[in-house]
């Protein structure tokens, strides 16, 4: 069961412009952690109960490959309209899964890791 995540990125102000540019989120709270420059999700977006943050630091490094974490675009996948714009590339636009399941879409953040967006709507 997944309770946090953590997106590697090699510049803490352009991955929290490109993030908060597509969230529209206000802020992310920043804090240096064990070593690392970290910038936090708002725990109130999603479900309130997993979270994450963006972490610069040794041993942290982007990739296109591993994991792939689908952060959430709910209500409706506006999310995925503003990538290009704000320095990434989308690689997969949005994509009608199923009514039950929802929409999906993959791209790549600014800092060159592969990641998803999910939406019902």
């Amino acid at each position: 069961v997944l309770n946090w995540f953590e997106i590697p990125v090699s510049d803490i102000s352009r991955a929290k412009t490109f993030y908060t540019n597509i969230f529209g989120l206000k802020e992310m709270e920043e804090m240096e952690m064990m070593g690392n420059k970290m910038a936090f999700f708002p725990a109130d977006q999603g479900n309130g109960k997993v979270s994450g943050a963006l972490v610069m630091g040794e041993g942290y490094k982007p990739t296109m490959d591993g994991a792939l974490v689908y952060l959430n675009a709910d209500p409706k996948m506006d999310a995925a309209e503003k990538i290009e714009n704000a320095g990434g590339k989308v690689i997969m636009p949005k994509t009608h899964i199923s009514p039950e399941i929802g929409y999906m879409a993959v791209f790549i953040d600014s800092e060159g890791n592969r990641m998803a967006l999910h939406s019902n709507g």
